[in-house]
């Protein structure tokens, strides 16, 4: 996804994260999906300040998802539920059209993968599931 990026760039926006780790995965399991070329197509293009930016955007939503459930804040709340639309506006601005179907199957895999989960629970153990439920919290808002 990121073939525009040198490995220097993507060691200094990712560190030792590797962004195209999985590339032959989620080939395999959503390649023939309309949301992954949409992805792939735009991902192609993105400059390094581009990375960064969207790097920057959705670390400030998990923090903020952060706050609201250290602070207590119900996954059910409005406030946890506008966080939960603007992570799937974000993935709509930035990789495919997010329905509120897609975003709610990809917060169901944020607590079936243990590769999601944990990405999220490392420093916060429950943080997956919280995001989830703000996901379908909001998706049932929407109707």
């Amino acid at each position: 996804m990121t073939t525009n990026l040198t490995p220097e760039e993507k060691r200094e926006l990712f560190g030792d994260f590797d962004p195209d780790a999985h590339a032959d995965e989620a080939r395999e399991r959503w390649g023939d999906t309309d949301a992954y070329r949409q992805s792939t197509r735009r991902a192609a293009s993105y400059t390094k300040d581009d990375w960064a930016r969207i790097k920057g955007e959705a670390a400030e939503n998990t923090a903020a998802f952060v706050a609201a459930f250290t602070g207590g804040v119900a996954a059910s709340d409005p406030r946890a539920m506008d966080l939960a639309e603007a992570h799937r506006q974000h993935i709509a601005r930035w990789f495919y059209d997010c329905s509120v179907e897609a975003h709610r199957g990809l917060g169901d895999m944020y607590v079936a993968d243990p590769r999601f989960t944990a990405n999220y629970d490392t420093e916060h153990p429950g943080l997956a599931q919280y995001i989830r439920d703000a996901i379908h919290a909001n998706a049932a808002r929407q109707g």
